[in-house]
């Protein structure tokens, strides 16, 4: 019956030493960690593997609901893998208690604001992309690769799409992009 913590944050500037340092005060000897977004369970290796180590009468704890998810499917998909295998979920910071009705209710309302929260920041982020691309000032990422480059390898050295995808080390398709681009006339 061991006491497990998980943190994570968001991004690679963002710091979990808190949630840590909070999860150590509530007993926590083993505590995974990472630095990768909450909105899906894929790509979040550490609490895979914390999730497949935990057992019978073990207790994960984590500071707050939303570290765990922030989507309400995936919030439910893990409370019930961790219910299945007979695993306790506790928050430091909320009351959560998956053992009553009126707990798991509290607990599902925590992740739909979570998603929630999620929802507006993506809506807010896409209305300030929109109004930058109004403004000109927005015009995304800079092209990795030149496509004169690539046009000079398809036409200077008779390459297939292939033979360039392998050799720029870009996919197949982004070769295409660029041949396309020129009969476009740009």
């Amino acid at each position: 019956m061991a006491v497990y913590g998980y943190a994570r944050v968001s991004s690679a500037d963002q710091d979990y030493a808190l949630q840590e340092q909070a999860l150590r005060a509530a007993g926590c000897n083993i505590i995974r960690a990472e630095k990768a977004s909450g909105t899906a369970r894929a790509g979040r290796p550490e609490l895979e593997v914390l999730l497949a180590f935990l057992r019978p009468g073990d207790t994960l704890v984590v500071t707050r609901v939303d570290r765990l998810a922030r989507s309400i499917k995936d919030l439910q998909d893990i409370v019930c893998t961790l219910k299945e295998r007979g695993v306790i979920l506790r928050a430091t910071e909320q009351p959560i208690d998956t053992q009553s009705a009126a707990g798991k209710a509290f607990l599902d309302i925590l992740g739909v604001f979570a998603e929630f929260e999620t929802n507006l920041r993506r809506e807010r982020q896409l209305e300030g992309i929109a109004a930058a691309k109004a403004r000109g000032v927005y015009r995304g990422r800079k092209a990795a690769i030149d496509p004169a480059v690539i046009r000079g390898l398809r036409e200077r050295d008779l390459l297939g799409a292939t033979a360039i995808a392998r050799q720029l080390g870009i996919s197949r398709a982004s070769v295409y992009r660029a041949l396309a681009q020129r009969t476009a006339g740009t």
